[in-house]
């Protein structure tokens, strides 16, 4: 019977050496693998279309993984050179138009491009910050991402009594890959300092990883508005 509290805390000891072991190992192999996942699936799309006395393992007779890869990134980055110029805007602006004439077509061109340009601009400013609001009922928050302040005729029809709005973007847990666009008065937003990754995380783990908070000196922390009530 002595032996039992030594037995028990040897094999508790190799459990948390596994577990350990575990958190650093799962998510490295989870990283290799997607990032070879990727590099494949971009092979798979762009090697085929290569001719031969272009690619490399032609040549080499091996499988270069990646390279399918490099060549796609390096034509891109060439069509963006071409597409500054005067020639290549104009070759892009007629091919804009054809696409402008394809009913379903130009919707989803339109949809997509704005998404990229506003995703790509330097200077925006989406999903760049952090906030709360009091949802779904009074004395409940949710975390939020900042998209920007409001703009266009939303704008001008939800800003007409003097309150600024803000669009914010709500995702569920643990997958914050879709949720509710909302338009909420800035005044009933509370702007938090941790990062958009740093809430990803604390989304996806459902609360249990939460971002390190160290308030600045002389900084006195956000006091929550109390709850509205209904008579």
């Amino acid at each position: 019977m002595s032996d039992s509290p030594e037995r028990i805390s040897l094999a508790g000891r190799l459990r948390n050496n596994f577990l350990t072991g575990l958190v650093i190992c799962a998510p490295l192999a989870i990283t290799i693998w997607l990032t070879f996942t990727f590099i494949d699936w971009a092979d798979s799309w762009v090697t085929p279309y290569i001719p031969k006395r272009y690619d490399p393992q032609y040549y080499f007779n091996i499988t270069i993984p990646g390279t399918g890869l490099v060549i796609a990134v390096v034509l891109i980055t060439i069509i963006g050179f071409l597409g500054k110029n005067l020639i290549g805007r104009s070759i892009v602006n007629f091919g804009e138009s054809i696409l402008h004439r394809m009913p379903l077509v130009r919707t989803i061109y339109r949809s997509v491009k704005q998404i990229l340009e506003t995703v790509l601009k330097e200077q925006s400013t989406s999903f760049k910050k952090c906030g709360l609001i009091e949802f779904p009922s009074p004395g409940m928050w949710a975390l939020v991402f900042i998209s920007g302040d409001a703009q266009g005729e939303i704008a001008a029809k939800l800003n007409a009594d003097g309150e600024e709005m803000v669009a914010v973007f709500l995702p569920p847990t643990p997958v914050p890959t879709a949720g509710f666009l909302m338009f909420v008065p800035k005044s009933k937003l509370i702007m938090l300092d941790m990062t958009p990754e740093e809430g990803a995380k604390l989304l996806i783990s459902g609360g249990l990883i939460a971002p390190d908070y160290k308030p600045a000196r002389g900084v006195p922390t956000a006091v929550l508005p109390p709850p509205v009530t209904q008579g």
